[in-house]
């Protein structure tokens, strides 16, 4: 009875936190410490599986921070957010109004929006179990003995890391370690003010070396479950995000030698299928298998992109790809098949559906999400070339690359002549092209310190310019924080 008590108390429990003087000292009188579960985590392991499992869940969980919004639906809901706030994806339609204001560039300048409360807590509460789990298998420095504390720690790390790396992504308009951006709580620093963003890179940093290292040898059974190469994609990013480009493509090489990329057949419909709805592809890095019996309907990503899926994507709230994005598509490209054209204009039903391709069809959720997957880190890697002076190599990279989509001839007649500059604006380019809708355009677009300007099928800001750094690119420290945390001052 006592084994089901702190257990059932632990799960209920660890995600009801925010960030303020209790949350980071953990002193909720109605959450388990961490020396508390370190008092039971010797006979009873399944508490530390649990936090794990806990985060795991939460990252895909409908309602997971406000338990009714329509958009609050873990990372891929924060994934809309970051694609339509850089442009690439139009809110071209709006019958239910849930991204108006994130579509009107509201959001990222009104810290009293509620999008900005949401990623706030959602990232916080991840840091938070993690840090529990951390702390109870010994701290940051602790070498486990064996390899099920290995994999406990690595994985945790892993969680801790990533929730940090895109708050900084959303939350400072552009790298600057000096600037105080964050409230920053690792176990052994405990900070309510903000901390400097380079001490944090160097927490991620920190923490996903070591997760690649705890986590190698491990063989996960689902994707949903992070493994070495997860964090070392998660590395790669860091890396990248903070300028040191010779170290994002070492470890992007190293995600890429144990995948092989989605075939040409699987970029579009009716190819083999699609690359983009199935777990099971050979590209996916990361993501969920989504089953009958976890029960998403209505509230889930599918149901804000797919007009297979009974939800809104179908019934009005229309995601497109941005026209001028889309024209800079070549005709040839197998990837302009991916949107669709007259009363779907420009929607991607050829790229994300359900394969049933009945309209507002799917009304219990089974095709899977996707994270991460291996083509990320061959363009990262071949962006990090060109950036390092290796142009030869970014070149060949991205020739091989464009190859599946457009053909031989094609391809090296586009990246050939190319250079300097022109290089790295085609990589850009490709990128937002391939990952549209993928919620990886934010970040390269503050990787490349880019310009972002929009077509004309946006119901919201059509046609006009905003750069990276600009106030409309960044999110908001939320009012809730602000009110709670007198040791805030100001926003980034």
């Amino acid at each position: 009875m006592k084994k089901k008590l702190i257990y059932g108390m632990m799960l209920t429990s660890m995600f009801f936190l925010g960030c303020n003087d209790e949350f980071l000292q953990g002193e909720q009188t109605n959450v388990l410490t961490s020396e508390t579960i370190a008092d039971y985590s010797d006979d009873y392991p399944a508490l530390l599986e649990g936090s794990l499992n806990g985060i795991t869940s939460f990252i895909i969980e409908p309602f997971g921070v406000t338990g009714g919004r329509h958009y609050d639906f873990g990372q891929k809901s924060v994934d809309i957010w970051m694609d339509i706030t850089c442009g690439d994806m139009a809110l071209s339609g709006s019958a239910y109004g849930w991204y108006n204001d994130t579509a009107n560039l509201i959001t990222p300048v009104d810290f009293t929006q509620e999008e900005n409360e949401i990623i706030w807590i959602y990232y916080y509460r991840i840091i938070s179990v993690a840090n529990t789990v951390i702390s109870s298998i010994g701290g940051n420095d602790v070498v486990p003995e064996n390899d099920e504390s290995k994999r406990i720690l690595g994985q945790a790390k892993a969680y801790r890391a990533y929730a940090y790396f895109y708050l900084l992504q959303l939350y400072q308009r552009s790298y600057d370690p000096a600037q105080e951006v964050l409230p920053f709580y690792n176990i052994d620093t405990y900070s309510l003010a903000k901390v400097p963003a380079g001490d944090i890179y160097d927490a991620v940093i920190d923490d996903l070396t070591d997760a690649v290292a705890l986590l190698d040898g491990y063989t996960r059974t689902d994707k949903n479950l992070v493994d070495k190469t997860v964090a070392e994609g998660f590395l790669a990013y860091a890396y990248a995000a903070m300028g040191n480009y010779p170290q994002a493509k070492i470890h992007a090489d190293n995600v890429l030698a144990s995948y092989s990329l989605t075939t040409t057949d699987q970029l579009a419909f009716p190819g083999a299928g699609s690359g983009f709805n199935d777990v099971n592809t050979a590209s996916w890095i990361w993501g969920y298998d989504l089953t009958e019996d976890l029960g998403h309907q209505l509230i889930d990503w599918w149901g804000q992109i797919d007009c297979f899926t009974y939800s809104y994507a179908w019934a009005g709230d229309y995601k497109s790809i941005d026209d001028l994005l889309y024209s800079q598509i070549s005709d040839n490209d197998v990837r302009k098949d991916q949107f669709g054209t007259g009363t779907a204009a420009l929607q991607p039903i050829n790229k994300f559906f359900d394969p049933g391709r009945t309209i507002g069809g799917q009304y219990i959720i089974t095709t899977d999400l996707i994270l991460m997957r291996a083509e990320e880190f061959y363009l990262l890697s071949a962006e990090a070339a060109a950036k390092s002076n290796s142009e030869p190599v970014a070149k060949a990279m991205m020739i091989d690359f464009l190859t599946a989509r457009v053909g031989a001839a094609e391809a090296s007649a586009t990246i050939s002549p190319l250079s300097g500059q022109a290089l790295l604006d085609e990589i850009y380019l490709q990128t937002r092209i391939e990952f549209w809708g993928e919620g990886k355009s934010y970040l390269a677009m503050k990787r490349n310190e880019a310009t972002v300007t929009r077509g004309t099928n946006h119901v919201y800001r059509a046609g006009e310019s905003f750069a990276y750094d600009s106030d409309e690119m960044s999110f908001q420290i939320p009012e809730v924080e602000i009110n709670n945390n007198g040791l805030i001052t100001g926003q980034n």
